[in-house]
């Protein structure tokens, strides 16, 4: 707590030297969709969904193919992107439940620059002193409800044209296309006719299913076209930088709640007019960890304030400075309180991806996708038509071995597999790959003060939803 309040108080400090020169900062406008697959968006090779609204900004900025997360799920990667620390360090973990007390975020360091931070839409964050967000209303909040309220834009106009003599730094998170799929023209997308991915099984209810998924991408694009209508409105468009996200993947088995690339993987595309390249993909490999301290380099902060954080900034990557930024990304599922523990880690360099499954001799279970009781019915009834079809298609057969029944470790070659469907860990001509990333792997965990199975407990997630956490890792300052 002592470093705490160093920290809050050097935070001050450098809002009182950069007051001055926050009229000049860029804004900064964060949209991020909800439970949507990268690769399920044309521009990362889609087949099915249309997006005009995305592929337009895409063509106006700067496309990353490997942008990852940390953790697939809502809460632990909001965590991660708004505080530049990896799941252990700023201690949200697990879903549904909260990072330390102490834990800084993007309102406390844009804020001491200078910046008013404001949220619209779904939080899912914890607790409200490590992220104090101004509210921002319009959006809705609440990403199970059937079907999403109807939003609208008055409160993020005001918030973007406030005043003109501070910049703003707004994030609004869409509830779109997380399960209910309600929202859109699912008849825009006949079941029969899609394309569906190789990880998804082929039965009558899972198409059904994909189509009202793919009509809620679909929705949620004409969300970002709004949004980004309104900043032109605001005429504040050729002084904002914009990204997009698609957060995790979405509910479907093998994407959400794993550490499979197509869990963890993330769309991220900038725009900042003048700044950053305009229409051109980047293989420049960056984390959620990585985009608060580069929006402090974007924000004109002079401090040493990448010490802080898990992350670093790529901000000469964004400048077309650069086209490298890390060697590694990493990844960790704990599936409490999702469903019974399954500590799964992972890290890639972008060609490779290695898995690791710590309680492998255990069924993988994940209670809201494969559950019969109340919505997890209703949101996925498509599960029990992938086990009753395993009796007749080995490949659907082989899917829901792939998702229930998993080997101690796995080696990907990401870039030619890119749904890792293909286990290379027996591979001769692939050991040294896999020496190498378990290593890195080790060496990851150990430098997040990470216990492994230890922490993938009730105990544990009901420890930190109470901000009581068992595990504290190593702090991230030399």
């Amino acid at each position: 707590m002592r470093r705490f309040a160093a920290t809050i108080c050097g935070l001050l400090l450098v809002g009182f030297v950069a007051s001055s020169q926050a009229a000049d900062a860029p804004n900064i406008l964060i949209i991020l969709a909800d439970d949507c697959t990268y690769n399920d968006l044309p521009m990362y090779g889609g087949q099915n969904a249309r997006t005009p609204n995305l592929e337009r900004f895409a063509s106006e900025g700067l496309t990353f193919n490997r942008a990852y997360l940390a953790e697939a799920m809502c809460q632990p990667c909001r965590a991660e992107l708004y505080s530049g620390l990896y799941p252990m360090r700023n201690g949200c973990a697990w879903n549904h439940s909260a990072s330390l007390p102490e834990t800084l975020s993007m309102p406390h360091y844009l804020g001491a620059l200078g910046y008013r931070v404001g949220l619209a839409g779904k939080v899912h964050v914890l607790p409200k002193q490590a992220f104090p967000f101004e509210h921002v209303a319009g959006f809705d909040a609440n990403c199970v409800r059937s079907p999403t309220r109807t939003h609208q834009l008055d409160a993020v106009n005001e918030f973007m044209r406030r005043d003109k003599k501070q910049p703003f730094c707004l994030v609004v998170a869409l509830v779109e296309p997380h399960v209910p799929w309600v929202m859109g023209d699912a008849s825009a997308y006949p079941p029969a006719s899609l394309q569906l991915p190789p990880n998804i099984a082929d039965t009558k209810l899972t198409r059904e299913a994909f189509s009202r998924y793919l009509a809620e991408i679909t929705y949620m694009d004409s969300q970002v076209g709004e949004l980004l209508n309104a900043l032109e409105g605001s005429g504040e468009s050729k002084n904002t930088l914009v990204l997009f996200s698609s957060e995790q993947g979405s509910q479907f088995p093998g994407n959400k709640w794993t550490n499979w690339d197509t869990g963890v993987h993330t769309a991220l595309i900038a725009r900042w007019p003048g700044v950053v390249p305009v229409g051109i993909r980047t293989d420049a490999m960056v984390q959620f960890a990585d985009v608060l301290p580069t929006l402090l380099d974007v924000a004109g902060s002079t401090g040493d304030h990448q010490t802080a954080f898990d992350g670093k900034s790529f901000i000469d990557v964004l400048r077309g400075k650069a086209s490298e930024h890390r060697k590694y990304v990493y990844g960790v599922h704990n599936n409490v309180p999702e469903g019974p523990p399954y500590p799964v880690r992972t890290v890639s360099d972008g060609t490779h991806r290695y898995v690791r499954n710590l309680l492998h001799g255990n069924l993988y279970i994940e209670k809201h996708l494969m559950g019969v009781r109340g919505e997890g019915l209703l949101n996925n009834p498509y599960w029990q038509s992938w086990i009753w079809d395993s009796w007749e298609s080995p490949k659907t057969y082989s899917l829901v071995q792939r998702y229930m029944n998993r080997p101690p470790e796995a080696l990907y070659h990401t870039a030619t597999d890119p749904y890792e469907l293909r286990n290379l860990v027996d591979n001769a001509s692939a050991q040294k790959t896999l020496n190498t990333l378990s290593r890195e792997l080790d060496r990851w965990m150990e430098s997040q003060g990470d216990p492994g199975v230890e922490q993938d407990t009730q105990q544990s997630q009901q420890a930190a939803k109470r901000g009581q956490h068992r595990f504290r890792a190593p702090s991230v300052t030399p």
